[in-house]
Parts: C-alpha cells; structure tokens; sequence
C-alpha cells in the first residue's frame, strides 16, 4: 500500500476534542448506533466448509435479521489484513439505543417462528455456534455526522478499510476549531474522493476504551484502497493550494489525537447483508 502523506494522517485521524461537540451537532440522518462483534472461528471444526457457513448465516439472516424490525442493517467482515486470520466481524446498526434491547427479544421471537419446533430449533442453533470459538468481545459505538452513506448496492469482495485513533484532549483545544477542521476534510476530501463508495466515522459509547475512535473506509477493491489514497492527497492540494496553510492545518489538527492508531482491513460477506 502507498505511503500517505503528512497530511492526510494528521486530518483523518481528527478525533473528538469532547463527544459533547458532536451531542450538538446535527443529528445523523443514517443509525445512531453501531454494535461490533469480533468473533473467531472454531479452528477444530474439520468439516468447515465456507459455502455451508454463508448458507447457514443466510438461513438465519433470511428467517430472522431481516424480518427484525428494530435492526437497521446487518453485515459479515472477514478477516483480509489483520493482526489475527481467525476473526471475523458482525455488525449492525439500530435507531437508537433502546432498540439494541429489543432487538434482542424480537430475534428471539423469531426464532421461535421460524423453527417452531424446539428440537429443530436447538439442533440449527448448534449447527451454526460449531463454526465459532466461544471467544467473542463487543463493542457499541455511537455514529458521527459527516457520513458518506452507500449509494448503490455493494458488490462481491467489497472492501472495508478500518482505523481505529484515540482520542486526546489538549487543554488548548476547542470545539469551534476541531469542528471547523473536520468539516473542512470531509466536505472537500471525503464526499469528492470517487474512490470512497461510503465512510462511517463513530466514536466509543460502550466498551473497552473511551478514547477510541473508529472509521470505516468502504472501497471497491484493494487497488481502489491504494488509489484512495493518492487521491486525498490530491484533493488535499486542491482544497488548500498553499503548502504552508496545508500545514498549519495538519499542526493543528495533530493536538486532537493520540498519535497511536491501528489498521485493519477487512472483506465484506456481500451475501449475509441486510
């Protein structure tokens, strides 16, 4: 993958200066609410069979995830680059925080529709947990204004490109400035780059570490993620033609993280999306 520039590493990783900033920020058109499950598959299961797996998940996700009407949208991530070939993750989006609830006790009651007899039942639920580790963690975010939704249909081995930053809260920081810098890259790098085919940033609401940030970088192929790239570079130059402003910005906006961040590339299952 190509290197990106200063630049462009000091803008998309701006993080929140404080999580109320965007409490007063217009309200996001898409979800509000983001749950992430890592899950590892069972490394004993000797009749593993991919084809089986997506035509069991799809027997579920047919049956029960899109009849869920508190469940917004559902999807499947394999691992492609990441720190462990074993995980693979399951995400879904929900209006608001009580429907995470209730979308607990719907699939439940679907279930319970879909295979009305227990035993059945039981023995399908078995069948589909024996390609899992019990292994599992969660995490819930919420969603930031600023998306780029999809526009069209996703096609076979789409791409998601992660990063995951961490929050910094400088003492010199304020929300004017962190907004104004933030508007500026996604109004003039993210919604221009035709690279990007949908971007999902969210911030930490409930889970392991408060600070972390998340965006969800959506291309069409791995050239594509390359070529994404180069192109925010390019629109960088475009937006701000003068190298010493380009710089005072990315100074700037470099107080409002970390510095640590982590990359991670995964496959959408085009078949198991809702």
């Amino acid at each position: 993958m190509k290197t990106t520039n200063h630049y462009f590493i000091a803008i998309a990783t701006l993080l929140l200066f404080n999580t109320t900033i965007f409490a007063q920020d217009e309200a996001p058109k898409g979800p509000e609410y983001v749950t992430v499950t890592t899950m590892h598959w069972n490394m004993d299961n000797d009749d593993f069979d991919l084809d089986e797996w997506i035509a069991v998940e799809k027997e579920y996700l047919d049956k029960v995830t899109k009849k869920n009407e508190h469940v917004m949208s559902a999807s499947y991530y394999m691992h492609r680059y990441t720190p462990d070939n074993t995980e693979l993750i399951y995400v879904q989006t929900y209006a608001s925080w009580e429907d995470i609830d209730k979308a607990g006790d719907r699939n439940d009651e679907l279930a319970k529709e879909a295979w009305t007899d227990e035993k059945a039942r039981n023995d399908f639920f078995d069948k589909q947990q024996a390609y899992y580790s019990p292994l599992h963690s969660d995490e819930i975010y919420a969603t930031m204004s600023g998306a780029k939704f999809m526009t069209e249909a996703p096609g076979d081995d789409m791409i998601m490109y992660v990063r995951k930053s961490h929050f910094a809260f400088p003492e010199d920081g304020t929300g004017k400035e962190f907004k104004e810098l933030r508007d500026g890259f996604l109004e003039k790098i993210i919604h221009k780059n035709e690279m990007i085919k949908a971007y999902y940033p969210n911030t930490h609401a409930w889970g392991t570490d408060r600070t972390e940030y998340v965006e969800a970088f959506f291309v069409n192929s791995m050239d594509d993620l390359d070529n994404m790239f180069a192109r925010n570079g390019e629109l960088a130059k475009e937006a701000w033609p003068d190298e010493a402003d380009r710089k005072d910005r990315g100074k700037r906006a470099s107080k409002y993280y970390t510095g640590v961040h982590g990359d991670y590339i995964y496959t959408l299952v085009e078949e198991l999306s809702k």
